[in-house]
């Protein structure tokens, strides 16, 4: 696998490229609006402007941190982390979510303060435009990053490019507030701080929440799944693929691990040869490396075996809770059978397996059954 090792090597270093660039364009720009917005404040006495520029300097420090946790999870595997420093760029994606909650935690408090204890602020044209300004600046922005995000699957180039659309929006606000107090000479902006800073507030805690998921792992993407299964069931040998493990090191950093169900009459070469075969197709189609792949044997000269196997197909399938049934072997001579049960959430473990065996033992009173349990981890 030094090859596909090589060109995921590559593709990181491309990946991380990209997410600095982005975060230092995020970085300049939220430092220069900061500056003038602060400024706008203080003069206008404007504490929904200083808010805003409060924020934006929250965004460069969201841009700061994604670069170092870019910079550290593109460290080389050691002794300690073989699979690579991939997560750790979950970590920053978190602490990103968690400067976003913050920030709309403390808008809300400022905001409300100033409900109950209210300045007349004073505008200006100079700093209306300026305001109007920065709301395009941030939309640009917002849409620059987070395209830049999706391009490169990073999660935190993601969570700040919505960070900085609802900055545009908090702006937006600010600017709608002041129109309406030099219009009608009443003042808005402090409800309207906590009206933004409630959706701040959310996006922070549903960023939060995506990036714990990736943490603890979360259900693998359908997408792919499907991609790998279906890549390997192109393969005329394998009858089909089952057991597929994905295990996330980290954005780009898919490892995986299946089972495939062939005829019991290859031979360990042919088995090598094609293993290889498709380990190289699916990394090339969908970027996972397949670490291993398990063998199930089924029976292709033994008629009684078959018959075996559908009878036991059916009693399993009987439950709406038995998902699937593959991996199917049976020894007539032995009389041994074993295969696997992709079972649902829905049902307790042992209740399921005590039903199988009771039934299968039943119904085979001379055979000697193996099921082994599986978990519906893929879609």
């Amino acid at each position: 696998m030094s090859g596909e090792s090589a060109n995921l090597q590559k593709m990181t270093m491309n990946r991380d490229q990209v997410i600095v660039r982005t975060s230092i364009v995020g970085i300049l720009t939220n430092v220069f609006l900061a500056v003038f917005k602060a400024a706008v404040g203080l003069i206008s006495n404007s504490i929904a402007v200083i808010l805003d520029a409060v924020n934006n300097l929250s965004d460069a420090l969201s841009s700061v941190i994604t670069i170092i946790g870019t910079r550290l999870a593109g460290r080389a595997p050691d002794r300690k982390h073989p699979m690579g420093h991939g997560r750790i760029e979950y970590l920053s994606s978190l602490i990103v979510a968690a400067i976003v909650l913050y920030a709309g935690i403390t808008a809300l408090i400022e905001s409300v303060k100033k409900i109950f204890d209210p300045e007349t602020p004073d505008y200006s044209l100079v700093s209306l435009i300026i305001i109007a300004v920065a709301i395009v600046a941030k939309l640009v922005l917002g849409h620059f990053v987070k395209s830049q995000g999706k391009k490169v699957n990073s999660g935190a180039l993601i969570a700040s490019g919505s960070d900085a659309t609802f900055d545009a929006i908090l702006s937006s606000s600010v600017l709608l507030s002041a129109i309406i107090f030099l219009a009608t000479d009443v003042s808005l902006e402090a409800y309207v701080g906590v009206i933004i800073a409630g959706f701040i507030i959310k996006a922070g805690i549903e960023m939060m929440g995506d990036t714990l998921s990736e943490i603890l792992g979360r259900r693998a993407d359908p997408e792919v799944s499907r991609t790998v299964k279906q890549i390997l069931n192109d393969e005329p040998e394998i009858r089909g693929a089952y057991d597929l493990f994905l295990h996330d090191y980290g954005p780009n950093r898919q490892y995986g691990s299946v089972h495939v169900e062939l005829p019991d009459t290859m031979t360990v070469e042919e088995v090598d040869r094609l293993t290889r075969r498709v380990e190289n197709k699916v990394y090339r189609e969908t970027g996972v490396i397949l670490t291993g792949v398990g063998v199930y044997s089924y029976n292709t000269t033994d008629a009684e075996a078959s018959a075996l196997r559908s009878r036991v197909l059916q009693i399993v399938m009987n439950h709406d809770w038995a998902l699937q049934m593959h991996g199917f072997y049976a020894d007539t001579k032995t009389k041994t059978m074993r295969f696997d049960v992709v079972l649902s959430f829905e049902i307790p473990q042992k209740e399921a397996m005590e039903t199988l065996y009771g039934e299968i033992s039943s119904a085979f009173p001379d055979y000697k059954a193996q099921i082994i349990p599986d978990v519906d981890i893929t879609d």
